[in-house]
């Protein structure tokens, strides 16, 4: 199977263990996800099956958008509400121009520290390791772009928040800093992704409608239609010739395609058989093929 399933993550579950659950689910050994997804966060979690993880490469800076509530009157080692607080609590009174103010700051380009409990690596090892070990993490501050950050409400001591960030920005550290800049502490409260690159919510589908769909053996009714697929690439119908040309990874030539850099190659409707980079002119080399005549040798 060959598919890109978009699955509506729930709270709890790390993205490995959603893509456990649908490799049982398919009975499929090659799946993947393209962003991981801490275990408190739900929404869009993009899984790609079969030849299609191959596409994972196109897609490791793709821009993402949430919506979320950061609480406020004290931060937590984690950054989020999973963790340990670690700061006296005060009591806070939010007032929504004052923060809507403050989030300004956070817009554009900004250096950004990872939180302790992340996945970044310190000499090989993962920082949340090192931290769990109560051991010093020392984090390098990464350049990050803050699109979106829009404060929607405020009541008590919780906020709502729209955003849309740029690949490795991460919104626990954004409700930390946030608390700090206000003097009284902060830490994500909870967080939902609502996109990433071309996915959003109206792709997603639960684990459980996504078991129901094979039971009914209806995958394609809930699988991204991959004409769909990296909508910045032009895409080309290839007849039989091309097509053969490109399952051999070879190179072709595309003539309405001199200014494109690379091309998504059809055969037929829905088949993507690979992606073409130019080479010079109109000269396309296939950068992966993702239907090899050899596979195609195995259907016949």
């Amino acid at each position: 199977m060959n598919a890109v399933l978009i699955i509506d993550k729930p709270a709890g579950l790390t993205s490995h263990d959603v893509v456990n659950r649908v490799r049982r689910i398919l009975g499929e050994k090659s799946v993947g996800h393209l962003g991981t997804l801490d275990p408190m966060a739900t929404g869009v979690l993009p899984v790609v099956v079969g030849n299609l993880t191959r596409l994972a490469q196109f897609y490791t800076s793709s821009e993402k958008s949430y919506e979320g509530t950061i609480r406020f009157g004290f931060a937590t080692d984690t950054y989020d509400a999973e963790g340990e607080i670690c700061a006296p609590i005060h009591s806070v009174t939010l007032s929504l121009p004052e923060l809507r103010q403050i989030a300004k700051k956070f817009q554009g380009v900004i250096q950004q520290m990872p939180p302790p409990f992340s996945a970044k690596k310190i000499q090989g090892i993962p920082a949340y390791k090192l931290a769990r070990k109560k051991k010093e993490v020392n984090l390098e501050p990464v350049e990050v772009e803050i699109k979106e950050f829009e404060i929607l409400s405020c009541e008590g001591d919780r906020a709502e928040f729209r955003a849309r960030v740029s690949s490795g920005t991460y919104m626990r550290s954004v409700a930390n800093d946030l608390g700090r800049k206000l003097g009284c502490g902060g830490h994500l409260a909870s967080l939902r992704r609502t996109a990433v690159a071309e996915f959003s919510m109206d792709d997603a589908r639960t684990l459980e409608t996504l078991e129901r769909a094979v039971h009914r053996d209806s995958i394609d009714e809930i699988a991204v239609h991959t004409r769909k697929l990296l909508p910045q690439m032009p895409s080309v119908t290839a007849n039989d010739e091309v097509a053969a040309h490109v399952r051999c990874g070879r190179a072709v030539n595309l003539p309405d395609f001199s200014r494109a850099k690379q091309v998504k190659i059809f055969y037929g409707q829905s088949e993507l058989i690979g992606i073409g980079t130019r080479v010079a002119g109109t000269l396309f080399h296939p950068k992966i093929v993702l239907a090899s005549l050899a596979m195609e040798h195995m259907r016949g």
